[in-house]
């Protein structure tokens, strides 16, 4: 594993620097489905601080086995039921995809006496079997969560189709990356600060346009037992 992240840890850099970025801008998310705490644990001695779970009922079994100190993203699908189970538990919310989760996210968060940061889900591949909003939606969108006074948006997030040529994935990150930007140039008040995107097939091309969210799980831990 900790081969696994040196390797990683070069591939961003040299992605970062044919894109003329900084690569200790970029930051590595270790998704830790079906990964077991002591794994865990070995790639917190490797240097990893950020975990992302797909799922509350996993995230909710690990949360108080992994010291404090250690940033937990919510990255997978999140239904309104869950929301209170998240919430102060988590660092960032990635997928954000639908005004229903936002309005039970801005109820639960104002009971709570928290404003939890969130990333906007866009689909930007228009796949049916994926969550997220239409990009042609998004100023709309994102403009009226402007109105919810618990929830701080601070950029997008995206699920490329997966390809066999990583090169394949390049026109679905950059269409986010170019949304992120005219976003940011027509709505006042909201700084879309994150881009998080790209997975272990695919990080390199999504480094190179723009991603400082990287999601990685298989590069990182190594293929699941189910996978």
């Amino acid at each position: 594993m900790r081969e696994n992240l040196i390797n990683i840890r070069e591939r961003v850099r040299l992605a970062a620097f044919r894109a003329g970025r900084d690569p200790q801008t970029i930051k590595i998310i270790a998704v830790t489905k079906r990964v077991d705490v002591p794994r865990i644990m070995e790639a917190v001695a490797a240097g990893v601080t950020d975990l992302g779970e797909n799922r509350v009922q996993e995230l909710s079994a690990k949360v108080d086995k992994i010291p404090s100190s250690l940033h937990w993203h919510l990255i997978g699908h999140l239904q309104t039921n869950k929301v209170k189970h998240v919430l102060g538990k988590v660092e960032l919310i990635h997928s954000l995809d639908s005004w229903n989760l936002a309005v039970e996210l801005d109820r639960q968060a104002a009971r709570m006496e928290i404003i939890p940061r969130v990333l906007v889900q866009v689909n930007v591949s228009g796949e049916e079997t994926k969550y997220g909003i239409n990009p042609g939606e998004a100023y709309d969108f994102i403009t009226e969560l402007k109105n919810l006074g618990h929830i701080k948006v601070e950029g997008l997030m995206t699920i490329a189709p997966f390809v066999d040529n990583p090169q394949e994935a390049r026109p679905f990150f950059r269409e986010l990356r170019l949304l992120s930007r005219e976003l940011n140039e027509k709505i006042s008040g909201v700084e879309l600060k994150h881009l998080s995107m790209g997975m272990t097939n695919d990080y390199e091309v999504a480094v190179e346009e723009g991603s400082d969210m990287l999601r990685l799980g298989t590069a990182i831990f190594g293929a699941r037992i189910d996978q």
